[in-house]
Parts: structure tokens; sequence; C-alpha cells
């Protein structure tokens, strides 16, 4: 199917209804999809045994790896899967030690998580029915070119912060033009709050949470004008928080694009000029997985 043809389908019900975002903009949404029940479970995000009270500053897992070679750079854009991983729904991973060099010769774990834990993909088949499924996912799409959108100021201050068209046309005007195929990642400083589930998730008073994404309008203009395959966020969700429709997600994975969640060191990345590799495991039937995110330029 073209691009036009698969993004009007997708556009179908993104259109249905559109409410203003908290900074005045306008943002297509879909019918509203129940989303309470998701945050019964994610309450229990920090009591998975082992895992310590931490600050709302606090991030448990290793600093963004570099590594210099000549001429060249490499940064791991992922936090480390751990145990008590703040989740959008579902249990928070947890892991058992089975065996152990001392009692048994080898030493391995056993893990259970959802799919959709620490820094992971979101596969076209998450939203869209008949979508491509992980092992679907081609080897030269999870090599691509990268640039990031930095809205950190912004959500510094509004944590409902979305990418918006004029980031994007900003970002242009002092970095040139969003190549084709490239992947579109927001840096918005939410990382930092990984390490405390509560301040991660942002429940506000209201039941919902409150941390940003992008903008359905941002997406629509990435794919009908730069063609993108991916966009990626540092925070748990495609959509801004508060979003009960995921208009976002029906309209970028209903394109046969893909997107990344909980991305982290994107500070330490170009704006512009290098290239990720997503490291996808090809799961049986997987909605996306959780992956290993490297740059390098």
């Amino acid at each position: 199917m073209c691009l036009e043809a698969t993004l009007e389908q997708a556009r179908t019900g993104a259109r249905q209804a559109a409410v203003p975002d908290h900074g005045g903009a306008r943002t297509k949404e879909l019918p509203r999809i129940g989303r309470r029940a998701f945050l019964k479970t994610g309450a229990a995000a920090g009591a998975v045994a082992g895992l310590g009270a931490t600050g709302a500053g606090a991030v448990l897992a290793t600093p963004a790896l570099a590594s210099q070679v000549p001429g060249r750079r490499t940064v791991d854009l992922s936090h480390v899967f751990r145990a008590g991983f703040p989740v959008y729904t579902g249990p928070v991973p947890q892991r058992v030690v089975r065996k152990t060099i001392a009692a048994d010769g080898f030493y391995t774990q056993e893990w259970t998580f959802w799919e959709h834990s620490a820094t992971h993909m979101d596969a076209p088949g998450h939203f869209a029915a008949g979508g491509r499924l992980s092992p679907d996912i081609t080897p030269e799409e999870l090599l691509l070119p990268a640039v990031v959108i930095d809205i950190a100021a912004r959500a510094a201050v509004d944590p409902d912060a979305q990418v918006t068209v004029a980031d994007l046309r900003g970002f242009e005007r002092g970095n040139g033009r969003i190549l084709r195929g490239s992947a579109v990642l927001m840096h918005s400083g939410w990382e930092t709050r990984a390490g405390d589930p509560d301040a991660f998730q942002n429940v506000g008073p209201d039941g919902l949470f409150h941390f940003p994404g992008f903008s359905v309008d941002a997406v629509e203009w990435l794919l009908e004008n730069r063609d993108i395959r991916a966009i990626g966020v540092d925070t748990l969700s495609l959509d801004f928080g508060p979003s009960q429709t995921f208009g976002v997600h029906h309209l970028l994975l209903g394109a046969d694009r893909y997107g990344l969640e909980n991305l982290r060191g994107l500070t330490a990345i170009p704006p512009r000029g290098a290239t990720i590799f997503v490291g996808l495991i090809p799961w049986e039937a997987g909605s996306g997985g959780p992956c290993r995110v490297i740059a390098r330029w």
C-alpha cells in the first residue's frame, strides 16, 4: 500500500476529534479507550523485592556507555533492563536466580516481563490489526539515521509538553532537513526520573499520567513530508501522558512505522549525524519488545 493510502487509513480515527493540549495547540485524538485500568498495576511498580527507594532524580542504570574508536563514537541509548523498571501497564519486570556457579556449576536467571518493558520497540501490530510483528521488521529498518528534537526546557515546566510541527521546523532551520527514513527522537529530560516509578509515571490528581510525548500533528507532518521510519521518546509512551486515545500510536503504527520508548542518553549524541541500531529480538508473534539501541557517528 502506498504511503498516502496507508496514512489515510490510519487517519480515519485520528481525525474524529480534536482537543487542545496544555500549550494551546490542537492535537487530534481518537475515540476514548479506557485507561484507568492501566493505572491499577502501575501503582505497584516500586514494590518488587530488592528495589530500594530512590529520589525523583535517581536513575537505577549505568550511565550511557560511550566508546571512542578512531574517528567514531558509540553511545548506548538503552536503560539497563532491571527488575522493577516502571511500566505503562502490566506487572513490572521480575527476576529470580535459578542456578548459581557455587551450587550448580553455572549461573542463570528466570525473567518475567511484558513485551513493553524498559527500552523497547512498538511494532506496527501493537496497535494496527494485521500489522507487522517483531519478526517482520527487516534488518534494514533497524539501522537508520537519527535526529534529536530537544524539548527539555519546555518539559521542565510543563510535564505535558509535546513535540510540535513548530519544533520540527525550528530544528530544520538550525540543523538541515530531516532525511527520509530517519528516526526522530524526542529528548525531554524525563530519563532522570526512571529510578522512581512514581515520578516517571507522574500520575496527577486526575488519575492520568503526565509526561511529554509527540503530538499527532507532528507525526502526521513527519510521515507526509519527511517519510520517516520511526520515532522515539525518553518516556513511557509515544503519546503524551494524559492522552487516552493513543492518537500517535494509531497514526504511526497504522502507517507501518515503529516507535521506541524509554530511551536515554540522547544528550550524548549530536542533534543529527548519528546512525542508530535497534537490537530487537525477533520474538515470535511479538508486538515489539525490549531492545538495545546503539548510536554511532
